[in-house]
């Protein structure tokens, strides 16, 4: 463990370092990728374990992906195969809980393992679950599986969360990002626009 830095010199510094891109921001664009049936191509994606673990897990989904220069990754998720995110990934990762919202605005149902891998007190997947059911879900948790499902298109809506939580936001943008409405404010006429 690092207690300070000590750092000489009193020249100007130069030179160059690459810097690598944010696990945070890749993990959601990453289940994002679920929604495109056309291959997308992410540059500056970081080497890291939950990297790893977020391809394993669309992988078994049936996305594909092709590893290019200067850590870039190409994703083509346009064969879905299984709508079903197992235990033994997502509880290596709590971020692996972004799938839900994505496979259900795709394939229209989804089967995912409550998270794990987090040490970092309690932190429940009740706001994912409401905001879900506010875009017209049938959501239900059994045996340790969040199991969602909607009989057609999501419908848009107002949202607003009880208190902050980032990745239920992400993962309801994604859930939401199919809507084929969306309203503007409570009580406004259906705007005709895509959501987002």
């Amino acid at each position: 463990m690092v207690d300070k830095l000590i750092i000489h010199g009193k020249i100007p510094l130069h030179g160059e370092i690459r810097i690598s891109g944010a696990k945070n921001a890749t993990l959601p664009v990453l289940a994002a990728c679920l929604l495109s049936q056309e291959p997308i191509t992410l540059f500056n994606v970081p080497h890291l374990q939950d990297v790893t673990t977020m391809v394993e897990l669309l992988s078994g989904m049936g996305a594909q992906f092709t590893i290019g220069e200067r850590m870039s990754l190409e994703v083509n998720a346009r064969n879905l195969i299984d709508a079903y995110a197992p235990y033994a990934l997502v509880s290596k990762m709590r971020a692996s809980i972004l799938v839900l919202g994505a496979l259900l605005a795709r394939c229209g149902e989804a089967i995912v393992s409550l998270p794990g891998g987090c040490a970092i007190g309690t932190r429940p997947v009740n706001l994912h679950i409401q905001g879900l059911q506010a875009l017209g879900a049938t959501v239900s948790i059994e045996n340790g599986y969040i199991k969602a499902k909607t009989k057609g298109p999501l419908q848009g809506t107002v949202i607003k969360f009880d208190t902050i939580t980032v990745t239920g936001t992400e993962n309801i943008m994604m859930a939401a990002r199919l809507c084929p409405h969306w309203a503007a404010s409570s009580g406004s006429r259906p705007n005709k626009r895509a959501a987002m």
